[in-house]
């Protein structure tokens, strides 16, 4: 049994109390501009986006072994608690507050601006987003935010503490997914200012989260299991084509919300999404043939999600025979570092940065080269394959600064996360496996 401890309920506690007797009633409710039927679609996205944590859960439950099923899904699911309610005190301050600037640069935002979601109900909607709620639009990203700590949680499963994951998960969004956030969806944020595009979160979700799991899976080092090279098989292959369904469902919520409103727009970014994933699945699962492998559905299914991942930043900025490019480019780049990684020490449990640090980044490079204004009207820029250079350059230095950053912060919180929480198990409880060792719960296989 483990040592009790009452902080964690005192701090829950002290903040709903705060949340209860604060000043912040709402006074008039903005409706001017407003849409209906944006506001509609925009809820419908914002639950589509929602489903991909579960859907998450099970794709990541399904590739470990039999007795880590509930906690890997777990490490997802306590996200939407979490995350949620640091949502609604700082992080969605932080990340579209009032922009704290170096110089004209904005870096973060200031926690005071929206703090216990004051002024959100009923204040002015998001400028980028004239014709749904500020409240509705702060939901939609509320999503992004929870998705993107559990995406860490690949790299680290089967040997991470629960209590110090939730510990690191608040600490990643608070000093590195919401500053993310803020520099690139800001209208003054530093990277939007240089010009970078990213429509739904390649830089912000998916490279933000793939550098974390390569931090983490370096700081926590190899499983016991990896070392003796004793490996046991995936728990349950359909619960990994399960989440792989919902993943791509809602990944179109993920995308196509991105336009934030029911508009053409919409409707490219939600092809888009469907054709790169489509492409990268099969590419995957070709790559491996090539190389004389059987093809599988678990390859399938990672070069699937690979492909979404891949198109993101650039859904709303690229045409259909673009986005059937990226996606198999990223489906053949993601398999080769995968094939790589396997042949290391490094032990990135389920392939986190293969997949979603290498992908974010082909799909950025790919925004870069790509991006034209005759699909999104709204960006009166092009890419390099258009003739504009500066747009590929301000996403080869955007490369390079949000790598350095989202890993060298990650590791320094891993490091801080492990001198108030030790971050690994013992031998004995990954021996036991997490399910039983973290949280005495088990498995009952058929």
């Amino acid at each position: 049994m483990q040592k009790p401890s009452y902080v964690p309920l005192i701090i829950l506690a002290a903040v709903s109390l705060l949340g209860a007797f604060m000043p912040n009633l709402p006074t008039q409710i903005h409706t001017e501009g407003l849409d209906t039927g944006d506001i509609a679609w925009m809820i419908v996205a914002s639950a589509f986006v929602l489903l991909m944590t579960p859907g998450l859960a099970y794709f990541y439950g399904g590739m470990v072994n039999a007795k880590n099923v509930i906690s890997t899904m777990f490490q997802s699911f306590i996200g939407m608690g979490v995350i949620s309610l640091l949502w609604v005190v700082i992080g969605f301050s932080i990340a579209f507050g009032d922009s704290v600037k170096i110089g004209d640069y904005g870096i973060f935002g200031n926690p005071a601006t929206f703090f216990m979601w004051r002024g959100v109900l009923d204040g002015k909607p998001w400028a980028l987003a004239p014709t749904i709620p500020l409240a509705l639009f702060a939901l939609f990203q509320l999503k992004f935010a929870v998705i993107a700590p559990a995406l860490v949680t690949g790299s680290m499963a089967e040997r991470i503490n629960f209590r110090s994951y939730v510990l690191f998960m608040v600490l990643f969004s608070v000093f590195v997914y919401s500053p993310l956030a803020h520099m690139t969806w800001h209208p003054e944020g530093f990277l939007a200012k240089l010009g970078v595009l990213d429509f739904a979160g390649g830089t912000v979700v998916h490279m933000s989260a793939g550098w974390a799991a390569l931090a983490g899976a370096m700081y926590l080092k190899r499983r016991k299991s990896h070392m003796e090279a004793n490996f046991l098989p995936p728990a349950n292959i359909p619960f990994v084509l399960l989440g792989t369904a919902l993943l791509w469902v809602g990944w179109f919520g993920f995308n196509a919300g991105s336009a934030v409103g029911a508009s053409p727009l919409a409707v490219s970014a939600f092809a888009t999404t469907n054709f790169a994933a489509a492409t990268a699945g099969l590419a995957w699962v070709l790559f491996d043939a090539a190389k004389g492998k059987k093809v599988s559905s678990l390859g399938f299914c990672i070069g699937a999600v690979v492909g979404l991942v891949a198109i993101t930043p650039a859904a709303g900025f690229v045409t259909v025979p673009v986005a059937l490019f990226i996606g198999t480019v990223a489906g053949i780049v993601s398999n080769y570092f995968a094939h790589l990684k396997a042949k290391g020490a490094l032990d990135d449990t389920l392939d986190v940065f293969p997949c979603h640090g290498i992908g974010g980044m082909v799909g950025m490079i790919m925004t870069g080269i790509f991006a034209t204004k005759s699909v999104n009207s709204a960006v009166a820029v092009d890419g390099l394959a258009y003739g504009a250079f500066d747009t590929f350059k301000a996403h080869m230095i955007a490369l390079v600064i949000v790598s350095v950053f989202a890993f060298g912060a990650s590791y320094f919180l891993l490091w801080l996360t492990d001198k108030i929480l030790p971050l690994r198990v013992t031998e004995d409880d990954e021996k036991m496996g997490l399910d039983v060792s973290q949280h005495d719960e088990f498995l009952i296989e058929a």
